[in-house]
């Protein structure tokens, strides 16, 4: 009777019961186990295809996200771009290794190759955005023909994660070199302020356009160069790989877009847009894209405001596109008449604008003594 009472009242379970237990459980998950692999199976089914392939563009477009600054920044080809950068002086050119802490912290090396010092103060001064590879060491001989033929001042930018500058390259991070590479100049008071002149070359052409598309900085830029450069990265993307699914990928796929197309149409600064027409990496058809959507934009802005007197005033030396037959992507610059196109198209620019500066004076004087002009008020549109 003892031994009873006990195990009922909390003893051991008898091993025939916790096996009946372990068996009912076994039953039941794989019962339930049986119904998911049924479902499971059944959706594989009808939907494999579609899953199979989702979770395929889902892998390579997550993979293809984390490598696109790979593909596309390349600050260490050829090898030792990072250690070894060509200095100026090796091209006999007077000038001053910068070290530029921009607001984010990161210090930016950039070189500011100077006229002789009774020329510094009247000459333009040509900010100069270099491509995607290298360092800004590599465009020093371009830089030397530029100084000579335009006698000009040349603030020669580093990208961060290029050369010497600290960090690394990303669009934002561009971005913000190029607007405190600009903001630079204006610390100086050895040059001439109202002649900055932006320029950019395939991927810098993509940085100068975004500089003088915002609104605080488009007034301290004079003229806008850009050169072999793209509409976006989807679109150059396409065209590099070939793949036809790049088309409908959502733009939040691209870690970097570079939208050159769209901030093309709010540049108002004087544009001259140089393609290389033998270009066998950026279609030619992309700056020819890019000019016409400047100019298309510049048309509508003129009939809005509807004068005649504001027509003459933005004729056609504001907007040029210059193409050469031979010029190819990296080699554009070593043909006859580069030189003298972008010193043609500032030239023009500088006396056209002499010329505006002129009329509006004397329409002010004229305003002045008959109390009302034709063009009365027409400089504060």
């Amino acid at each position: 009777m003892y031994h009873n009472d006990n195990s009922k009242m909390g003893g051991y379970v008898p091993l025939s019961q916790l096996g009946a237990i372990l068996f009912r459980m076994i039953l039941k998950v794989w019962a339930y186990s049986g119904l998911v692999l049924v479902v499971c199976f059944l959706l594989y089914y009808l939907y494999g295809g579609f899953v199979a392939i989702s979770l395929l563009i889902f892998a390579v477009t997550g993979i293809l996200y984390r490598v696109q600054d790979n593909l596309l920044y390349s600050p260490e080809l050829p090898s030792h771009s990072r250690v070894y950068i060509p200095i100026p002086s090796m091209f006999g050119l007077p000038f001053e290794s910068i070290n530029h802490k921009c607001p984010d912290g990161i210090t930016i090396h950039m070189y500011f190759i100077h006229q002789p010092k009774e020329r510094q103060r009247l000459a333009p001064t040509i900010v100069f955005f270099h491509g995607n590879a290298g360092n800004m060491g590599h465009r020093l001989q371009n830089c030397a023909d530029l100084y000579h033929n335009l006698h000009c001042n040349i603030l020669l930018v580093e990208y961060r994660g290029y050369g010497h500058s600290e960090g690394s390259p990303s669009e934002e991070g561009l971005y913000t070199d190029a607007k405190a590479s600009l903001d630079y100049l204006f610390t100086r008071n050895d040059i001439n302020h109202s002649e900055i002149v932006v320029f950019g070359r395939s991927l810098g052409g993509a940085v100068a356009i975004d500089l003088a598309a915002r609104e605080n900085y488009t007034n301290k830029i004079w003229c806008l160069i850009v050169e072999n450069t793209f509409t976006s990265i989807p679109d150059i993307a396409m065209v590099l790989l070939g793949w036809r699914i790049l088309k409908y990928l959502p733009i939040f796929f691209y870690k970097n877009k570079y939208l050159s197309y769209q901030k093309i149409k709010k540049v108002r600064t004087p544009t001259l847009f140089i393609s290389g027409l033998s270009d066998n990496l950026v279609p030619p058809k992309m700056m020819q894209e890019l000019f016409e959507r400047y100019v298309s934009a510049k048309q509508l802005e003129i009939r809005l405001l509807t004068f005649f007197f504001l027509l003459n005033r933005s004729g056609s030396v504001r907007k040029q596109l210059y193409q050469l037959p031979a010029g190819t992507h990296n080699e554009t610059w070593q043909l006859p008449g580069y030189y003298h196109a972008i010193a043609l198209f500032l030239q023009n620019y500088r006396v056209s604008a002499l010329m505006q500066q002129a009329s509006i004076d004397m329409d002010r004087k004229s305003d002045s003594s008959s109390g009302s002009g034709l063009w009365n008020g027409v400089i504060d549109i």
